[in-house]
């Protein structure tokens, strides 16, 4: 029993509706006070930290109730009061009915205002009802109750537009006429076009303690969170000179879908912190999200047979029903760029003046810069699947293996060391030289006296030609747990010939699947661990493809030979490797 009791209170407590928060009492539009964004920390993941301030209106109790109720992540909304003579005692979360006052704009709501006007009506039908002088009694509606967004509104005003009536006294008597069928009035004196109407408003409300005194007309007062709503994309604008300086320019793009900037400083973060509960709103914001959690209080819910030993379970259902909730109205912030804000030291840009509205965009001029750069080459040789396992594979499977490793690229790039007073952030850089563009690239993110490389093209006029062969089995060549292994022995050779007009340096990258014996011309190679070492970085793409037996790493690593090259215009290198792998 005492389980059942535990249960009834929860479901009491969640199954509440909009209603049950809202108080009897009606407050004038006039009354809410609205609390500016003074800053915002912008992060490149879509969150933003919001500062609320500023001095507001006190009501006659002695608070301020603020028309702004935000939606932040759990465990970071955190209000004050910044005023010496109150200190804040508690924060209240609610819907109320507000009292707002807005323009008549067509005839169903200026015969709503001006109920006892007199008018003179004039129908469609005129020929059958000659316009006539009536006063204006009331306008029936359904429901008095509060409109809970504008939405309804807009739905319940169409309707009556099209079906409602008015009541009108006339000479004759009462006269139901449906608004639908007037043509146009006229008022005999003066009329009202301020539509009352109430509508059920999220409202916060700071309660003040003045410590016995009376309460000051205003009080200063703030309040901070976290929010997903805001997102700052930077790019870059590489401009080359072709002698080794390189024009970096700063942009950031800023996406807002939280609500209006008004000459806010924003502070433009590079990297993204750690928000261990970005999936979760923070209870203040009244989410509608709770009112759902019903259905797992239902009889016949899974749970329903089982109080007492169900309450992590629903839990995590919880969870999972609130995480579902937030992405069905996740709101577009643009594209994000891949890696962007991940291993990245904190940094922050400050910009002012910032004014824009929700729901639109700006992109604006952040720095420039200088920095050295030289062309550099690169031909990174990717490790293949061992024979053994590749014939395996479909013929679709192995077509798009051999295009990968049929003819490998060396790629051109500019090599920029950091010298400037920011990090470089993971973004979009076009690349100009001579005022054309020459190519759009990646930039990484490169700490402060770290270097920058930034790939520009395929470079097609040196020629890179690749050669293996297996060129000894040796059977039984270690015995394991039972097992014998064979031993295959395979060389490689790369052969790069340059056709530019000037002598190049490649750098050169070749990684094997196995362990790696020997590399000539001065190549220095070594053993890594594939899963961690950052050279090799992910798995590649078709490493799901082969089921790999239990013993392959007992045996067997990923080798790497590298290599530093110069090459004379017109001439070539030959680069010859060998490795082992073990099979049973």
């Amino acid at each position: 029993m005492k389980y059942v009791r535990v249960f009834l209170v929860l479901l009491a407590v969640f199954c509440f509706s909009y209603e049950s928060v809202a108080s009897d009492k009606m407050i004038p539009e006039e009354m809410l006070s609205h609390m500016p964004i003074k800053e915002v920390t912008v992060f490149k993941d879509g969150h933003a930290f919001i500062l609320h301030s500023g001095e507001l209106e006190v009501n006659k109790e002695g608070h301020i109730v603020i028309d702004y109720l935000p939606r932040p992540v759990l465990g970071t909304f955190w209000p004050y009061s910044d005023d010496k003579l109150a200190k804040l005692k508690e924060v209240t979360a609610s819907m109320e009915k507000i009292q707002k006052v807005r323009r008549a704009i067509n005839i169903y709501e200026l015969l709503k205002t001006n109920i006892g006007a007199s008018i003179i009506v004039r129908e469609i039908f005129e020929d059958k009802n000659p316009p006539y002088e009536a006063e204006i009694i009331d306008v029936p509606e359904e429901s008095k109750e509060p409109l809970f967004n504008d939405e309804v509104s807009r739905s319940r005003k169409s309707h009556y537009l099209k079906d409602g009536v008015v009541l009108l006294k006339t000479k004759d008597g009462v006269k139901a006429v449906k608004i639908n069928d007037i043509k146009d009035i006229t008022f005999k004196g003066k009329f009202d076009r301020g539509l009352l109407e109430t509508e059920f408003n999220k409202t916060l409300t700071l309660k003040l303690d003045w410590s016995k005194k009376k309460p000051a007309k205003k009080a200063s007062i703030g309040m901070v969170y976290l929010e997903r709503g805001i997102r700052w994309i930077p790019s870059y604008k590489v401009t080359i000179d072709g002698n080794g300086k390189a024009i970096i320019r700063l942009q950031a793009s800023l996406i807002n879908e939280l609500a209006d900037l008004d000459n806010v400083t924003a502070h433009l973060v590079i990297g993204v912190p750690t928000f261990a509960f970005k999936d979760e709103v923070d209870p203040i914001s009244l989410e509608k999200t709770i009112a759902k959690l019903s259905q797992y209080f239902q009889p016949n819910a899974a749970t329903g047979h089982a109080f007492s030993n169900a309450i992590m379970s629903q839990s995590i259902n919880i969870r999972e029903e609130r995480r579902r909730g937030n992405q069905d109205d996740a709101m577009y912030l643009g594209p994000e760029v891949d890696g962007s804000g991940k291993n990245e030291d904190l940094f922050v840009f400050t910009v002012k003046n910032i004014t824009l509205k929700k729901g639109q965009r700006t992109t604006f001029f952040i720095d420039e810069f200088t920095l050295d750069y030289k062309d550099v080459y690169t031909l990174d040789v990717p490790f293949s699947p061992p024979p053994e396992v590749w014939k395996n594979f479909n013929s679709s499977r192995q077509s798009k293996l051999e295009q990968l490793f049929r003819a490998p690229k060396v790629m051109h790039k500019i090599r920029m060391k950091n010298d400037s007073p920011y990090p470089l952030t993971t973004a979009p850089a076009l690349i100009l030289k001579n005022d054309r563009i020459i190519a759009q690239g990646m930039m990484k993110y490169t700490p402060i006296s770290s270097v920058a490389d930034l790939e520009i093209t395929t470079a097609v006029d040196i020629k890179v030609e690749k050669k293996e062969k297996e060129t000894n089995r040796v059977p039984n060549a270690v015995k394991w747990n039972g097992y014998n292994y064979g031993k295959v022995e395979l060389t490689g050779n790369l052969k790069l010939t340059n056709y530019k007009k000037e002598t190049i340096q490649i750098e050169v990258v070749r990684h094997v699947l196995g362990n790696i014996d020997s590399a000539d011309n001065d190549g220095e190679i070594e053993a890594i661990n594939m899963f961690e070492d950052a050279a090799i970085g992910n798995r590649p793409f078709w490493w799901s493809w082969v089921s790999w037996p239990y013993w392959w790493y007992q045996f067997n690593s990923v080798g790497k030979a590298t290599w530093i090259v110069s090459i004379e215009t017109g001439k070539g290198a030959d680069l010859n490797y060998k490795w082992h792998y073990f099979w049973r």
